[in-house]
């Protein structure tokens, strides 16, 4: 999946066509996570990451990382006078990541800006904060990747993922199917579903290391990386939770189970790097 995921760069391409994505997300609790999607994003080989957060925590994410093009919210969550800022970087987007650290209390924001890149055929991700049952209706069949671990699958889809691995897959092709989205269902065992088939990503026991905060984070961005490279929403969730899973392995390989979200982010490049082509 990866090798055909991972498209060819073309020799003259210039700043901007080979992905652009923004990342909505962030609170004064959870200052991390946006950050944590945004960089990796960035490690997918993207040429921009927008990361758009309450203005509280703008200047510390500036610090952690010069890569990144920060755009401070005045109000703390996400409410409709954020979304308005935020539409103004939109026509240079390719693909945004909603979801990873955003107070409780943003769903009008949340289904505004949802709305808005539906009705512009703008791929998105969707996780954490942004998963919740009325955001359904305004998701289905349009470019989306929704990426519940078993706790918020349950909030989004009003029952249990499963206990067993034969019960989420066919959870995960049951929900899929019915609002017309694909679903990664996050956890030791990967379940992917566009509706039509189910993908199992089976991770090597190293990865039980990933239990650490932040490392789904690292996949919503792996996610939004490779949507912003126009592959299809069920591509991008099956290569990424594929990627996600190697380089988790390969931070393990290093540090057992004392790794961070960082450390995977720091072997992304290392899993894809393989791929790489320029035409």
């Amino acid at each position: 999946m990866l090798a055909k995921t991972c498209l060819p760069r073309k020799a003259w391409s210039r700043k901007g066509e080979n992905g652009v994505v923004l990342v909505v997300g962030g609170s004064w609790l959870y200052h991390g996570a946006p950050f944590l999607v945004s960089m990796a994003a960035m490690r997918t080989g993207v040429d921009l990451v927008y990361t758009a957060v309450p203005e509280k925590i703008a200047t510390p994410i500036r610090a952690l990382s010069p890569s990144l093009i920060v755009i401070p919210l005045r109000d703390y969550k996400l409410t409709s006078k954020s979304v308005d800022k935020i539409t103004k970087v939109l026509d240079n987007v390719t693909a945004v990541a909603i979801g990873p650290g955003l107070a409780k209390g943003c769903e009008k924001g949340v289904i505004k800006l949802v709305k808005l890149l539906a009705e512009n055929n703008v791929p998105m991700v969707l996780d954490a904060t942004a998963l919740f049952g009325d955001i359904l209706l305004h998701v289905a069949g349009s470019r989306v990747v929704l990426t519940p671990h078993a706790g918020e699958f349950k909030r989004l889809f009003g029952f249990d993922a499963g206990d067993t691995l034969e019960e989420r897959a066919e959870n995960a092709l049951k929900s899929a199917s019915t609002h017309r989205v694909v679903v990664l269902v996050k956890g030791h065992v990967d379940v992917i579903s566009d509706g039509r088939e189910v993908v199992v990503n089976r991770k090597d026991p190293l990865t039980a290391a990933m239990t650490v905060g932040g490392t789904g984070d690292v996949l919503t961005g792996v996610v939004a990386g490779f949507l912003a490279k126009a592959v299809s929403p069920f591509n991008a969730a099956v290569a990424a939770a594929v990627a996600n899973g190697y380089a988790g392995m390969a931070a393990a390989q290093k540090k057992g189970l004392h790794i961070t979200p960082e450390d995977v982010i720091a072997e992304i490049p290392f899993v894809l790097k393989k791929y790489d082509a320029v035409v």
